[in-house]
């Protein structure tokens, strides 16, 4: 059974009672049997949770003290089965001082211990009152002794020797530090950080903190469990919320919410995985690595085997279903405007270093063109040139149907594009005529002929007018190898290269919404911004299609591209997350089928995985040399520096292993 390169944890935040040890250690032993149960790897618990972070002076009692370190060995002795790694927030008697500090346990032994390094003064927690910094008992020495044995002491990295996966500690608010030990750890090596924590809650805290590790889990291209203590220490003078996040690479995956009055568990799978992969792309992070003369001085701990996330365990994190959007709406909307001005100042710089008169395009009806259309239009504005110079041609074929020719002419109008009708069914049967090939065979010549046929068109119209044909495929069919070759697959520039088909439609609807209506719409767009919104809604109806075969006895479409190459939806999930981080086939299934579980089933999304596997390795060749088009987002698959792989690669190591 594969494993998925994922590992799931789980951040801990139990009840208590201030001061009782034994209280304390049992339910410590209930939540972690119980994380372990459900497929826990890694287990972080509050800081300072056997005794209450909230105990004050209380941690100059010897007592207090002693009956911690019986509670320690106690839990030590419980998991001797349990493989998982356990983060223990606790404090010890070093060398006349008491040392705030975290401790890994797994299978019953204590791997190592980590110092916080900088205790907080009266204005934060004020643990600086009971607990001196790490670094001062770090100079002095490299292992403590507890319970009979020489505990490694400092700045440790634990290591699985099997899958790499690297832990480091990182306590409390040593998170905040200018110059964070978790940033530190990372650079020497840690994958995933784990912060045992003690912090009050005050307004607006829990806002900060999130922020805090989502930013450090972005910069250091780590995953992050953060565990806080909780609702049950003291309320002498603050409260603490047991506040738990769990964060990778930047995104959120997991968050309590909300102060409870019960023990709680907070899970997620964490894709190391994709973390490593991550970091070899990114040279900066080896070459701060290789010049970190502190990344030498870290010991390195072996644990034994961590479990890991076999392809038979349903996940326990949600995966985006269009992972090129954004789910929060308003930065959908942020995206969509910032990527239509990348767009269009891409094209309006190309067409003034050309110096090109026209901006020529073919206008279907369909997305493609519609989005290309918009994008000329402003390109055209942002040289203070008009509408007219853009020359939208409709070349109706044996496929066309009436609604779309409808929307094409309606859009062109508002637009006040010079508009051109250039049919082309009588070229395409002469063409048939001159090779041979019988018009009643609907066959891939029949429908190559067609989109050659137009490409020709504009692009001998873009040399009549001293203008450049403008292409119009976007980024899913790129992947997919979905165009004609020399067909619609080429053109002089191409402003949708960069353009998922999910995210043109959420461009196009957020384009009818803020640009040509509501209060800041922009009046001076198109003739009639109403009729121009109301034929892009129709287009956003309309299905897919590239409208080479005859429509139905309706009249309407009967080819529609996601009946022959399936839903854009998934393709664009694969696409993203293929080249964003290089899954297996079978880790890519199971986040698949972790994100659509609602509405398809195991051997549906197989089906249509083997099919984009078949088709994005068979069509490489038509990227090889496809025209220049604009980066808009993080994914793309332009040769000239973000996708580079050969013509004849062979899928099948990739499609076997979903068989």
């Amino acid at each position: 059974m594969n494993n998925l390169g994922m590992i799931r944890v789980a951040a801990a935040s139990p009840i208590l009672k201030v001061g009782n040890t034994e209280f304390n250690s049992n339910e410590i032993l209930r939540c972690a049997e119980e994380a372990y149960g459900k497929g826990a790897g890694i287990i972080v618990f509050p800081a300072l949770c056997l005794t209450g972070a909230s105990c004050g002076d209380l941690f100059f009692q010897d007592s207090l003290c002693k009956n911690q370190l019986l509670a320690i060995n106690k839990i030590a002795l419980a998991t001797k089965k349990m493989g998982a790694a356990l983060v223990l927030g606790t404090y010890l008697r070093i060398d006349n001082h008491l040392v705030k500090c975290a401790m890994l346990l797994q299978n019953g032994l204590i791997r190592g211990i980590v110092p916080k390094y900088y205790p907080t003064g009266a204005r934060g927690s004020g643990d600086s009152r009971w607990f001196s910094p790490g670094a001062e008992i770090e100079h002095s020495r490299k292992t403590i002794a507890l319970f009979g044995c020489q505990i490694p002491f400092g700045k440790i990295i634990f290591r699985d020797p099997e899958s790499g996966i690297a832990l480091g500690l990182e306590i409390d608010e040593d998170l905040f530090a200018p110059t964070s030990p978790g940033a530190k750890l990372c650079v020497a090596g840690a994958h995933i950080l784990c912060n045992s924590a003690a912090s009050p809650e005050l307004v607006g805290s829990s806002m900060r903190r999130r922020y805090s590790i989502l930013q450090k889990s972005r910069d250091c291209l780590c995953g992050y469990i953060y565990a806080s203590a909780g609702t049950f220490e003291s309320t002498s003078d603050q409260v603490y919320s047991g506040h738990c996040v769990i964060s990778e690479g930047g995104t959120l995956l997991k968050e309590s919410s909300g102060l409870s009055f019960d023990s709680r568990i907070t899970y997620s799978d964490l894709d190391f995985e994709k973390l490593v992969n991550g970091r070899i792309g990114t040279t900066g992070f080896g070459h701060i690595s290789m010049e970190s003369a502190e990344a030498s001085s870290y010991m390195e701990e072996e644990l034994r085997v961590l479990p890991l996330l076999r392809e038979d365990v349903p996940l326990m994190r949600a995966f985006s279903k269009t992972p090129f959007i954004p789910e929060k709406e308003s930065l959908a909307r942020e995206n969509s405007r910032e990527a239509f001005e990348i767009q269009s100042a891409a094209l309006a710089r190309r067409l003034s270093h050309t110096g090109s008169k026209k901006a020529v395009l073919g206008v279907s009806g369909g997305l493609d063109s519609t989005l290309a259309l918009l994008v000329a239009v402003n390109a055209m504005k942002l040289l203070n040139k008009p509408a007219s110079n853009v020359i939208a041609i409709t070349m109706p074929g044996f496929g066309t149907t009436g609604k779309t020719y409808t929307n094409a002419l309606s859009m062109m109008k508002a637009l006040g594009t010079e508009i051109r009708e250039i049919p082309i069914k009588e070229a395409v049967l002469q063409h048939f005529k001159d090779i041979a090939h019988d018009p009643a065979v609907k066959s891939t010549v029949y429908e190559n002929a067609q989109a050659r046929e137009r490409t020709q068109i504009l692009m001998d119209i873009a040399n009549m007018e001293g203008g450049i044909q403008i292409g119009t495929g976007d980024l899913s069919e790129a992947a997919l190898g979905w165009s004609t070759y020399s067909g619609d697959h080429m053109a002089m520039y191409n402003v949708n290269a960069g353009i998922p088909k999910t995210v043109m439609r959420v461009m196009i609807k957020w384009f009818i919404d803020f640009v040509l209506t509501g209060p800041n719409q922009d009046t001076s767009f198109s003739k009639d911004n109403k009729k121009l919104a109301a034929a892009l809604l129709d287009v956003l109806n309309t299905p897919v299609s590239p409208e080479l075969l005859p429509p139905d006895e309706s009249g309407e479409i009967a080819q529609k591209t996601e009946d022959k190459v399936g839903p854009y939806i998934l393709h664009d999930f694969f696409l993203y997350h293929t080249l964003r981080q290089g899954p297996s086939p079978v880790k890519l299934l199971a986040m698949a089928k972790s994100a659509f579980n609602d509405e398809y089933d195991e051997e549906f999304i197989r089906h249509w995985l083997k099919i984009f596997y078949s088709r994005f390795f068979a069509h490489q060749f038509k990227r090889s040399c496809a025209p220049e088009g604009p980066k808009v987002g993080t994914v793309s698959l332009s040769i000239r520096g973000d996708w580079q792989m050969p013509g004849d690669g062979d899928a099948s190591l990739w499609i076997k292993d979903l068989e």
